[in-house]
């Protein structure tokens, strides 16, 4: 076997996912960021070293649209097998487009989805398919068509991984941004940018393109080069930070405040747990609780089993929508510090606007999820006729938002906050 040094030929920024990978303690690697970022390069390396550990295996490469493959994935697989040096024990052919391992007869084959049907009469001479990797992920229908090729191709056999690339769409909404915040047991998802690669591998007129960016387009730059989702104009909250919270941050939360939203269906009662940094400007959202069609006394049990409110030696509020005396009642009957939120005219809008004034709103997406896709997709409307952006927060899909604004209610609402 050729020898090589794996650090020579893949940025040291994914040594964590080439570990994970190793170890097999993961099945599913999302690799996404900018442009730069070397995530092809890294793909197409590891599904390489999967298959040569893995002799019973084969791969599949896709993209969404087939006339693409050749000069992507197709290319890349290729300059692959160079840079591990087994030029000579692979036969590549476009006709069919696939690489063959020549020693044992596994195959890598490239498939595009705008021929679905071609997938599911896939066939191979022995053992299975266990590797799938997916490029441009966004440019793929949704997770559900994702969904139906794992189903089709990971079929028998002990050993599977997928590997998904993309750089993220501007939107927050996007189904390949959302996908990838959701939590998932065996999934690790690695954020890569070019600042973490070698200036030798990108050159000068890379870098200087990239710095002119970064000073003449700022947003244009932080999406483009850093891979970060900025939104079209219209998003209502330009200052979230969505990354997990470690728990010893939480630990030292002095002061926590929680914050209730009424909901039974279709619009669901919303629970999350807050702590302020007043010399930071700093709102850390660690907790969430999603509920429809569930009892009053039942989100009671949910929340003091959480443990909320019930450390006599910890600063604790809990503040709620104060449109429902009753429900408040019913907590501070099974002993929960209930209390109404200050409400009154352009109580929203102060709310909202105090949230927006935030140096950072800092979500922890793997403990929060629904609130990190409420403030992350939350938009000013647009007038239908004109596109120009509407004056007000739509009352859609914000019930987390009004959760966190009635949690931090008397904090905004004090003189000078």
């Amino acid at each position: 076997m050729t020898t090589y040094k794996l650090s020579e030929i893949i940025s040291p920024a994914f040594a964590q996912s080439h570990r994970a990978v190793k170890s097999g303690s993961i099945n599913e690697l999302i690799e996404k960021g900018g442009r730069g970022g070397c995530k092809s390069s890294y793909c197409s390396i590891e599904l390489l070293l999967q298959l040569l550990k893995h002799p019973e295996c084969h791969a599949v490469v896709l993209r969404k649209i087939g006339n693409t493959l050749r000069s992507s994935v197709y290319a890349q697989i290729c300059w692959a097998i160079a840079e591990i040096g087994l030029s000579q024990k692979f036969r590549c052919t476009v006709s069919p487009m696939e690489c063959t391992y020549l020693p044992t007869g596994q195959k890598v084959l490239f498939f595009g989805l705008d021929d679905p049907g071609k997938l599911k009469s896939i066939k191979v001479s022995f053992g299975y398919i266990g590797i799938a990797w997916f490029e441009e992920l966004d440019q793929f229908s949704g997770p559900e068509e994702v969904r139906n090729v794992e189903q089709s191709l990971f079929r028998g056999g002990v050993y599977s991984l997928a590997l998904k690339s993309f750089n993220p769409p501007a939107m927050a909404r996007n189904w390949a941004n959302q996908y990838a915040l959701e939590r998932k047991t065996g999934k690790l998802v690695h954020h890569s940018t070019y600042l973490e690669v070698s200036t030798d591998w990108l050159g000068p007129r890379f870098l200087a393109d990239a710095e002119h960016l970064r000073h003449t387009n700022e947003t244009a730059y932080r999406h483009e080069y850093l891979g970060e989702v900025v939104g079209s104009g219209t998003q209502v909250f330009e200052n979230l930070k969505l990354e997990p919270i470690d728990n010893g941050t939480i630990e030292k939360f002095e002061r926590r405040l929680h914050g209730i939203d009424w909901g039974w269906y279709p619009d669901p009662w919303a629970y999350n747990g807050c702590s302020y940094d007043a010399a930071r400007r700093t709102l850390y959202i660690y907790d969430e609780l999603t509920r429809r069609r569930t009892s009053n006394q039942d989100t009671a049990q949910l929340l003091i089993a959480r443990g909320v409110c019930q450390e006599s030696d910890r600063e604790e509020y809990l503040t709620a929508d104060s449109a429902e005396e009753k429900s408040c009642g019913d907590y501070r009957a099974m002993g929960l510090p209930c209390r109404g939120a200050e409400k009154g005219p352009g109580s929203v809008k102060a709310g909202m606007k105090w949230l927006q004034s935030l140096s950072c709103i800092w979500i922890d997406p793997v403990r929060c999820p629904d609130t990190a896709k409420e403030f992350g997709e939350y938009e000013y409307e647009r007038d239908k006729k004109t596109g120009e952006v509407l004056e007000g927060y739509p009352d859609v899909n914000n019930h987390h938002i009004d959760a966190v604004r009635y949690a931090t209610n008397r904090v905004w609402k004090r003189r000078g906050a």
